[in-house]
């Protein structure tokens, strides 16, 4: 791909770090942000990935294709300068569309603020952009087939292996940033090496998931509405659907391994995965004649979160995105929070600290206790999205936010509001005031001071003062 010169925007002069050489290990889409962020700031930037480009081959495999990019994800295209673009890929989702066992669907906003809202974007799409434009600038460049097999971070080396030839070969360079995912190879050699104090943590849900479709009519319209992540909720798993550009909807399973009637390990043949549709979402069934084909040919999956610290050694290594912290799928932030990630290492950046290690440093110190939150809210929303949304007091808080934040829109925001719309906030500042005002409306309703239907300037404030209340007993407790 021909590359074009790009003004280099101003760094500082500290230490001459503009001109030295980071390599990036992993190519998706944390990593692609971030070689374009660090080549618009001159940095000589070479990156590793161990797929084939998925430019040129189709590695989809039936994995999570479909994303939720919101406020956060912007933030960073912003940063870049390609915001534009990423719109373009985009198709706007105003609310859950929740489908119950007849078929029968009620759309519920998530937000009383009409120009608030998620989208659906293809993985694929998106990170494809993002190696466009990092490919650009003439001081990156993009290695595909090449898997890190370990990291000497005492070195600061790293081994490859390139999948064509089997040859194996080391590169250095000044820096090493590993954007490699949930299995990072540099995760790896941090706790293999023992060199230092490294923690770190693996828990995973009963649950694993499995990526179906539904195909676009043959004029290419969609079969169910466009504007929505559909979710059909059960009590202990769910199916939800994510609109695509061409028409179709990706699909997602989220089931128990081997727990309920139905589970993974007996879903065997075509007649039980059949009579299981048929019994939990007859709607979905209909407009999917493809399902057997997707069922059996897509792998299933499983869902974890990941935790550690140090997310780096000495000044020369750091974990970026899920690599320091995979979280599961539930709030549809993933993606959202490793673009943050490199909208905060940004910010740290431009600090000009005295070396590496001071900017790798302070970068985990701001970043670590927000990417902890997410990982705790996701799990939150799993049980919210397969179960809670169904109950009729759930309903009866979530119709009582929308009307606050449609009257009161600079005085009440909800958790959800909080996490996806107000990214100028940390996840653990939405987390904590979330959660409070969570509990506070469901103890007013429950006691009966509040109503859905009462005076809302009245229901605010008691909302407000209950809040306070809840956070205040919470930093008393030390859990602020």
């Amino acid at each position: 791909m021909e590359k074009q010169t790009k003004k280099v925007l101003s760094f500082g002069k500290d230490l001459g770090k503009a001109h030295q050489n980071i390599l990036i290990i992993g190519a998706g889409l944390c990593g692609s942000l971030l070689a374009l962020r660090l080549g618009q700031r001159g940095y000589n930037v070479s990156v590793y990935e161990m797929r084939p480009d998925l430019r040129k081959v189709d590695i989809s495999a039936g994995r999570s294709i479909n994303l939720a990019f919101s406020n956060r994800g912007n933030k960073a295209m912003k940063l870049v300068g390609i915001e534009d673009k990423v719109k373009a890929l985009c198709i706007p989702m105003n609310g859950r569309m929740i489908h119950d066992k007849k078929g029968n669907t009620s759309l519920s906003n998530y937000s009383g603020q009409d120009y608030e809202y998620i989208n659906s974007i293809a993985r694929g799409d998106l990170n494809a952009l993002l190696l466009d434009e990092a490919e650009k600038h003439e001081n990156v460049n993009i290695y595909f087939n090449k898997k890190c097999k370990s990291v000497d971070f005492e070195k600061t080396t790293a081994l490859f292996q390139d999948y064509q030839t089997k040859h194996e070969f080391i590169e250095d360079a000044d820096v090493i940033i590993a954007t490699d995912g949930a299995g990072s190879a540099m995760r790896k050699s941090y706790y293999l090496g023992k060199k230092f104090l490294f923690s770190f943590s693996q828990d995973y849900l009963t649950h694993g998931y499995k990526e179906l479709s539904i195909l676009p009519k043959a004029n290419g319209d969609y079969k169910a509405y466009k504007n929505a992540l559909h979710i059909w909720p059960r009590g202990s798993f769910m199916l939800i659907a994510l609109p695509n550009l061409d028409g179709s909807f990706t699909v997602t399973l989220f089931l128990s391994y081997d727990e309920g009637e139905y589970n993974f390990n007996n879903l065997t043949t075509e007649v039980l995965v059949l009579e299981f549709f048929q019994k939990e979402f007859p709607d979905a069934l209909a407009i999917m004649p493809n399902l057997i084909d997707d069922f059996f040919k897509n792998p299933t999956a499983p869902l974890g979160t990941i935790k550690c610290s140090p997310w780096h050694y000495k000044g020369n290594t750091l974990l970026m995105g899920d690599a320091a912290h995979a979280i599961v799928p539930f709030y549809g932030q993933g993606m959202n929070a490793s673009f943050e990630d490199v909208v905060e290492f940004d910010n740290v950046l431009d600090q000009n600290l005295e070396s590496w290690e001071a900017t790798f440093t302070a970068y985990e110190r701001a970043r670590k206790k927000d990417t902890d939150a997410i990982a705790d809210l996701a799990i939150d929303n799993f049980h919210e999205m397969k179960d809670h949304v169904v109950h009729p007091v759930f309903q009866e808080k979530r119709k009582l936010e929308m009307a606050l934040e449609k009257e009161f829109p600079k005085e009440y925001a909800s958790k959800y509001s909080l996490v996806t719309f107000n990214e100028d906030i940390g996840y653990q500042e939405a987390m904590l005031k979330g959660r409070a005002q969570d509990k506070a409306i469901l103890n007013l309703l429950s006691d009966k001071l509040i109503t859905v239907d009462g005076d809302l300037k009245t229901t605010l404030e008691k909302i407000k003062q209950e809040t306070n209340a809840i956070l205040e007993d919470d930093r008393i407790a030390g859990l602020k």
